[in-house]
């Protein structure tokens, strides 16, 4: 099965914005908005938006065991794993297993994200 698929819209208009969720536990600092997905296989590109403020340390850092690619779309988010400030441009095509965050923003910040979770590290292809 592939991926959903949809015409264009534009996901930052503020027609958008009933269409972001907050993130079950980090609610009034993360939010997301699902662009595509395969229900079949768990792959996604969704948009992140950490709101200005944002501060994950008190959940540490996190890890995964499938690929995703990150690109940052606007603000500025810190990386604490990588102790770098990501601004608008940054991206990371990230393996299996990569530590990354916590996650903190002054002025907000939103982030594309290409997850694969059906390709874990017995599955990924070199």
């Amino acid at each position: 099965m592939a991926k959903s698929t949809s015409t264009y819209w534009n996901a930052l208009s503020p027609e958008s914005e009933k269409r972001w969720a907050p993130i079950k536990g980090l609610e009034g600092m993360i939010e997301e908005l699902t662009l595509s997905i395969d229900f079949v296989t768990g792959e996604y590109t969704r948009l992140t938006r950490f709101l200005p403020g944002a501060d994950t340390t008190p959940l540490g850092a996190k890890s995964h065991q499938y690929p995703e690619e990150v690109f940052i779309v606007s603000g500025r988010l810190y990386d604490k794993a990588f102790d770098m400030w990501l601004e608008a441009g940054h991206y990371a095509s990230r393996p299996p297993g990569e530590l990354h965050g916590p996650f903190k923003t002054d002025v907000g910040c939103v982030v594309l994200e290409v997850s694969f979770p059906n390709r874990t590290d017995d599955t990924t292809a070199a």
